[in-house]
């Protein structure tokens, strides 16, 4: 079955930084676009951040553009997200997900448990 493991979170000043991983089993890695979402209590879960399967091209939403970095290593089925100039806005659960593109919508309705993000002084 599908499992999708985040890490990689945790309590971070304004301005740090913090890589999140998540590591994909039970299907395919290679065939799909990976995408970085993002819940905050009370809102609805948001794509932040998406990458073909070679990697060669990305997509960002607004809020994090020029701050993240999504990457992956289809070796290791593996897709990462480099946060950096975090903000208290940030502070979320993030969850890795196939796509079917790298603007979404996410593929698999099992989602992994997720990493906390923590942004605050």
């Amino acid at each position: 079955q599908v499992q999708l493991v985040e890490s990689g979170g945790g309590l971070v000043q304004p301005g740090g930084f913090l890589r999140l991983s998540c590591t994909a089993s039970g299907f395919t890695f290679t065939k799909w676009p990976m995408t970085w979402y993002r819940q905050s209590p009370g809102k609805e879960r948001e794509l932040v951040a998406g990458i073909t399967v070679g990697g060669d091209s990305t997509n960002y939403a607004d809020s994090v553009k020029d701050r993240f970095i999504i990457s992956r290593d289809n070796a290791k089925n593996t897709v990462y997200l480099q946060m950096n100039r975090l903000k208290p806005e940030d502070t979320a659960v993030y969850y890795c997900n196939a796509a079917g593109s790298i603007w979404g919508p996410f593929t698999f309705s099992s989602w992994g448990q997720g990493t906390q993000v923590t942004v605050s002084s």
